[in-house]
């Protein structure tokens, strides 16, 4: 497969007042040279597909038919970058997982945060054992003012520093107790019992607004290991590695939505596997699934050993 992929984008549904297909994704793809935005007035995704000869679906259908459209795209031979949520819930996403599955083609969820710089890096110094077995992870995620989602800033931003910690170690989650916040709906925090003794907490929400304009407030992650300490910022472009033999830190380049497009045009003319799919989707929103339910319970809540 040669040349700018088709891209035709569907849908501009989000949560709450999120419009990610206007604000992030056709400004990305447009500027991105692996791909050209087509598109068209038709009503129905498959008419539209073969109007336009679409190659990739950029799906931001609203979020209780969002599954359908992807799984209607793959059906039609297109590959696709999905809004987060893939689904609503795990049965929808571990349908899309199937699809994706049966016809072989990159279905990636947009869980763009993966792909940051300094989480990029953080991963490969993991990988490389530069702070030796890691043993617990503290995360926090925090936007700072824009609009409240109505479902709750759990459901809206968590699954992302859970695909993150998921990403950088590597390990699944066997246990979750979510703890609310003051405000309930606007921050949750997430103690998580990994496998192979690993723990991680997360701290994830909406502040009220102490900037001039939305952003992200706080975004970062230590990691502690048998054999150091390692701090990553994610608002910044780089990680920071503290061990007995001293601190190094390393700096890197685009933004996250950018490098995660470059990612999936690898993998959609590579025919390799995408750095991230709807198994991962599936695995954090599982998670999120089983905060919201310890949150209901005000128990800690176990995963299916079957299913981690």
């Amino acid at each position: 497969m040669s040349g700018a992929l088709r891209t035709l984008p569907w849908g501009s549904g989000g949560l709450g007042t999120q419009d990610h297909q206007r604000d992030m994704y056709l400004p990305a793809f447009r500027g991105h040279p692996g791909f050209t935005v087509v598109e068209t007035a038709a009503g129905d995704l498959t008419t539209a597909i073969a109007e336009t000869g679409a190659q990739v679906v950029s799906v931001c259908a609203p979020p209780e038919e969002r599954a359908a459209r992807i799984v209607e795209a793959l059906r039609a031979g297109c590959h696709v970058l999905a809004d987060k949520p893939l689904a609503l819930d795990v049965a929808d996403a571990e349908r899309v997982a199937a699809v994706a599955r049966e016809t072989g083609l990159v279905c990636m969820p947009a869980h763009h945060h993966r792909f940051g710089a300094a989480v990029q890096a953080a991963r490969g110094a993991l990988a490389a054992g530069r702070i030796g077995l890691p043993w617990n992870v503290q995360a926090d995620f925090l936007v700072d003012g824009g609009d409240p989602c109505p479902q709750g800033e759990l459901v809206n931003f968590g699954l992302y520093p859970v695909d993150v910690v998921l990403a950088l170690t590597g390990q699944a989650v066997e246990r979750v107790h979510a703890l609310p916040g003051r405000d309930p709906a606007r921050s949750t925090l997430l103690l998580l019992d990994h496998e192979h003794g690993l723990t991680s907490t997360i701290t994830v929400g909406r502040l009220h607004g102490t900037a001039a304009a939305p952003g992200m407030a706080l975004h970062r992650y230590r990691v502690s290991g048998s054999g150091g300490v390692m701090d990553v910022d994610a608002t910044r472009p780089g990680a920071t590695v503290r061990t007995a033999s001293g601190t190094r830190t390393a700096w890197h380049g685009p933004g996250t939505v950018g490098r995660m497009l470059t990612a999936l045009h690898a993998a959609i003319v590579t025919g390799r596997p995408p750095e991230v799919g709807p198994g991962d989707a599936l695995a954090a929103l599982r998670v999120t699934d089983a905060a919201t339910r310890s949150l209901t319970l005000g128990t800690p809540v176990s995963l299916d050993p079957s299913e981690v």
